[in-house]
């Protein structure tokens, strides 16, 4: 199994505030009274709900495309969050990092792919697992 993420970092308890606008930004017609800043926000308060326990990666690969996360993506995971079934997870299993949905029903334990072309993760006598963290955030790109 390839590593489907690269980069991974330990996010540092640094203040990431950037202008906040007034309201919601419009997905029909923009309102022109609302188009000027009036505060700052902490990007940490938004994201990062457990700062010792949470990393940021890069995503590298297409297994997770249908649930929204691309290649070149970053994904905000919190190692204090209990994985629960239907959760985005980072596994490692035998030393490869990955990241996948939980499924644990009946008994029944894998990691499934978001994307038809690439085989659920099924975990077979003898091989190591872990679940690192669960994914909180998905980061992309504009551009």
């Amino acid at each position: 199994m390839k590593n489907s993420l690269s980069t991974i970092s330990h996010i540092e308890n640094i203040p990431l505030t950037i202008n906040q606008i007034g309201s919601k930004a419009q997905a029909g017609f923009p309102s022109p009274a609302e188009d000027h800043a009036v505060g700052r926000i902490d990007l940490n308060e938004i994201l990062i709900k457990h700062p010792v326990a949470t990393f940021f990666l890069t995503v590298k690969g297409y297994s997770m495309e249908n649930a929204g996360i691309s290649d070149g993506d970053y994904l905000i995971v919190d190692r204090a969050l209990p994985a629960k079934h239907n959760d985005i997870v980072i596994a490692e299993i035998d030393g490869d990092v990955t990241v996948k949905r939980l499924y644990k029903r009946n008994g029944i334990l894998k990691l499934k792919a978001e994307n038809l072309t690439y085989p659920d993760i099924v975990p077979v006598p003898g091989q190591e697992w872990a679940i690192w963290g669960v994914v909180t955030f998905i980061i992309k790109p504009a551009k």
